[in-house]
């Protein structure tokens, strides 16, 4: 008896709402057109060591999840080149599941790791995801739009406290090296300063801001939004928080912009960090739409042979572009977007 065609999906690196949506469009696609497609649990460490951790994708394990935040295959932030070995037994691993491709559901770290493993020769198509946003060759990211909506419901929320005591609000936001969720976020909510990686802080531009606080007040308004992402630089550095003595994550730098407008000028000032709430939870429609069409694009790249490609959105168009367009460092804000938030600054 002939055996059915296989494919592979994995999802790798940070969580993101729509996950699931790219994973259930892609298999059901997948299983219409023949193959049997295998889950690869935990991402790419599914696929290290002697036996493979695996699921079959069907019909039934499939349905219902197109509304269901983080991923039903689970994901962890290994890389095969971070082990001996790693990518031969992924290799060793592919074949002996009898897999013809891969499909990888990555930020950058995880599809640039993608584009090194088809160098070696596996047979893989990417699709972005990130709420960070910040993935080359594509407009947008599964993730994105959601992370965007709980961020501007959150400074909707700060806004009525911060005009009901007469404050200054500060919410820091995810975004280590990209300020799209800040910038986006900030701008949906009116907010009256943005600070994002891509823009350095020095003290000059600090006196900036606090200038403009001060203008605020003399103009009879008593209160203020900010918005910063976690990787904004000030005077050259980046903000970590300890964890148990680890210092490791980002964030810190939304308190010490607090601190610093606390010690300056007399206003009441307080500060939030949104953190993993942003990656949790329901996809909003933009992303579980876009997640669809980016699984179906990846099935039918399968389907032609096409592999070493990376689904994207071009000119409001889902396309594919070479997995090669992930290369040479992450995709960083727009600053004619900017700018147009800018404008309202204050």
């Amino acid at each position: 008896m002939e055996q059915k065609r296989r494919i592979g999906i994995l999802t790798s690196g940070g969580d993101c709402p729509g996950l699931n949506a790219a994973i259930r469009a892609s298999a059901k696609l997948a299983i219409a057109s023949g193959y049997d497609v295998i889950g690869i649990i935990r991402g790419w460490q599914g696929l290290l060591g002697a036996k493979s951790n695996i699921m079959l994708l069907d019909n039934i394990n499939t349905s219902n999840i197109i509304d269901r935040g983080g991923t039903i295959l689970s994901t962890s932030r290994t890389s095969p080149f971070d082990t001996e070995d790693g990518p031969q037994q992924v290799l060793h691993s592919v074949e002996r599941l009898r897999l013809e491709g891969l499909i990888v559901l990555g930020g950058d770290g995880t599809l640039n790791c993608s584009y090194d493993m088809w160098q070696m020769g596996l047979p893989i198509i990417g699709i972005p995801k990130t709420i960070d946003n910040d993935v080359r060759g594509t407009e947008y990211c599964i993730g994105f739009q959601t992370a965007v909506q709980v961020a501007t419901d959150a400074l909707d929320r700060l806004r009525s406290t911060a005009a009901s005591h007469h404050r200054v609000m500060i919410l820091e936001v995810m975004g280590r090296n990209a300020g799209w969720i800040a910038t986006y976020a900030g701008m949906a909510n009116g907010a009256d300063f943005i600070l994002i990686p891509e823009i350095p802080m020095d003290d000059k531009k600090i006196e900036k801001l606090i200038q403009m606080l001060v203008d605020r007040g003399k103009r009879g308004i008593s209160f203020s939004i900010i918005v910063v992402a976690e990787g904004t630089i000030i005077d050259g550095k980046k903000y970590n928080y300890n964890t148990e003595g680890k210092t490791s994550s980002l964030g810190g730098v939304g308190r010490f912009i607090a601190e610093i407008i606390s010690e300056r000028t007399d206003f009441n000032t307080r500060f939030s960090a949104l953190g993993y709430v942003q990656r949790g939870g329901t996809p909003v429609a933009y992303d579980r739409s876009l997640a669809t069409h980016f699984g179906v694009r990846a099935i039918e790249l399968a389907l032609k042979g096409k592999y070493g490609r990376l689904v994207a959105l071009k000119d409001n168009k889902v396309t594919d572009v070479p997995l090669e367009h992930v290369r040479g460092g992450i995709r960083p804000v727009d600053l004619t977007i900017y700018r147009a938030a800018e404008r309202f600054f204050g």
